[in-house]
């Protein structure tokens, strides 16, 4: 049907015209309806996934806990780790940079201490120690031909740190010595004499 008339013919070929009144058809009128809220019933499905909510939810608490501790750990150990890194990429950025323009006599100065360790690996036939020692200590002693002063100043840092270690230590083992002498004895009961029993 059309909201604007519609046309109607009859038997005899005439033409009716009716018009429909616009406010009659009218699309935003509502009949008044009272209505009343009624509560579904709750079905099988319903009871069921209810019941299956109330037994998970202890372990997607405890899941949830866990994943916001490990979220946390992680961001704790990234901010710990990230300065390292940040400071181990200027490092590697500062020494593209020398390297790019190096001093005079840097390459020959750094191939003899180089060649000191390998003689000192060569020299180190046998034992473990003797490996660690001798290339080390060749390269060191070739370092501080070319490098005194940052030489004794790694001595002097080094020097500190071992002293500084070395009375951490001696202070522990000192704790460890008065906690024990600090608890008492238990004395052992003699065994009394006890009739032995005649058979």
């Amino acid at each position: 049907m059309f909201p604007f008339g519609h046309r109607k013919y009859s038997k005899l070929g005439t033409v009716k015209t009716k018009k429909r009144i616009m406010y009659k058809l009218s699309l935003y009128t509502i009949p008044q309806q009272k209505f009343r809220y009624v509560e579904p019933e709750i079905g099988h499905l319903e009871q069921g996934v209810t019941t299956l909510r109330k037994l998970a939810e202890p372990y997607t608490t405890w899941c949830q806990q866990t994943s916001h501790s490990a979220v946390e750990n992680v961001q704790g150990a990234i901010g710990q780790v990230k300065p390292k890194v940040e400071s181990a990429i200027q490092l590697g950025n500062e020494t593209f940079t020398f390297l790019q323009n190096p001093p005079a006599e840097f390459y020959p100065r750094a191939g003899v201490i180089g060649f000191a360790g390998i003689l000192g690996l060569f020299l180190a036939r046998g034992s473990r120690v003797k490996k660690l020692i001798y290339p080390t200590g060749l390269m060191a002693v070739g370092y501080t031909m070319y490098y005194p002063q940052q030489a004794a100043s790694i001595a002097k840092n080094t020097g500190d740190s071992l002293y500084d270690f070395a009375l951490q230590g001696y202070v522990n083992v000192e704790k460890v010595f008065k906690s024990v002498e600090a608890k008492p004895m238990k004395k052992e009961k003699p065994e009394e004499n006890k009739p032995e029993e005649t058979r």
